[in-house]
């Protein structure tokens, strides 16, 4: 299978660094190491040794970034200066969520880079105002709003409609992240919650009974996605062959685990069970650049990096190397999101290469 557009190299939108904190007084210029230079417009980090929290900032919500937001936590967000977004990586200001001189750290970052701002009242699309920044090649955007307590829609800014969407509530606190999927049993209605380990939950407040379309997404009345006056972001992903999936697996409870095909070489693979409670897990190819991998983190808590022999990524999907309930219980339903690396088969012709 090949691939005709212009994500023959995914690096372009996505990418993985780890790094070292160095805790110096002008702070420390972390730069991307793919082949292509990527100006971030949302960055997720998390120390792999020591227990900080997870920090996520974007360009919508704040320019230069200043506030962020916790995967781990059902907080407001909180004002303090990343740094900056740069022309391939960020500069750390001195903090222990992103450069504390004695944690080992890894960030992920995404490009979307379009901006849009839609007043829904003049557009006719969507019944909640955005403002936004939006990739539609890579199938990724970030989306602001502010609540209204009724149901509404609310502008994306793709073409396609998204298959994951992140939310976090911004201005008040303990609301819970929600995550909606397009493989749970019922993902008009179902939620699953960014900070917590619960199984997926079936509540029409959040999701308003309704799928994303190709323009909008619906929120019901729920606070956590749209509660008066308050303010929220969303990050919606849809998918793009060669970079990017979201789709769904029953474990086999096998050290010879299933394989899982993705049509493209993995540089992030996040998992969740959605049967009963279970740890989110985030594993990548710069934290366990070689297989079997067993470095993992959970966005649902500030742990350090677990450390278990579990997955091989390989060059068009991934494969779970254990029978460990969290993600390959025999019979246990589980929900996945994954970025490429490297497409499978590139739009020249050209095979990936194996790990």
């Amino acid at each position: 299978m090949s691939y005709t557009n212009d994500l023959d190299n995914p690096e372009l939108y996505f990418q993985v660094k780890t790094y070292a904190g160095n805790n110096s007084g002008s702070g420390q210029a972390i730069t991307f190491d793919g082949s292509e230079n990527m100006q971030p417009d949302f960055v997720w980090v998390k120390c792999r040794d020591v227990g900080h929290a997870h920090t996520i900032y974007d360009s919508v919500r704040t320019s230069p970034a200043k506030n962020f937001l916790k995967s781990d936590d059902n907080i407001a967000e909180r004002t303090v200066a990343l740094g900056s977004f740069d022309s391939n990586g960020v500069t750390f200001t001195n903090n222990d969520g992103f450069n504390n001189g004695s944690g080992n750290y890894v960030i992920w970052g995404w490009k979307a880079g379009t901006s849009f701002t839609n007043d829904a009242s003049s557009t006719g699309i969507g019944t909640i105002d955005s403002v936004g920044s939006v990739s539609d090649t890579a199938g990724v955007s970030i989306v602001t709003w502010t609540g209204t307590g009724s149901a509404g829609t609310i502008k994306h800014g793709l073409s396609t409609a998204p298959s994951t969407i992140i939310t976090f509530s911004r201005s008040t606190g303990y609301h819970h992240s929600t995550f909606h999927h397009k493989n749970t049993s019922a993902p008009e209605t179902d939620v699953v919650y960014l900070n917590l380990t619960n199984a997926t939950a079936d509540d029409s407040g959040f999701w308003n009974d309704t799928l994303p379309t190709t323009s909008v997404f619906s929120v019901g009345d729920d606070n956590s996605v749209n509660q008066s006056s308050v303010t929220y972001v969303a990050y919606c992903f849809s998918e793009r062959q060669g970079y990017f999936k979201a789709g769904s697996y029953v474990g086999n409870g096998s050290s010879d685990g299933i394989y899982v095909h993705l049509g493209f070489k993995p540089a992030m693979v996040i998992t969740k069970r959605t049967d009963a409670a279970a740890d989110w897990f985030i594993r990548d190819n710069k934290q366990d650049p070689e297989n079997v991998m067993n470095e993992y983190l959970s966005p649902n808590t500030a742990a350090t990096s677990g450390n278990l022999d579990s997955f091989d990524f390989l060059s068009n999907g991934f494969k779970i190397r254990n029978s460990n309930n969290a993600w390959n219980g025999s019979g246990n339903t589980y929900i996945y999101i994954a970025f490429a690396e490297s497409p499978f088969v590139s739009s020249g012709g050209i095979p990936t290469t194996a790990r």
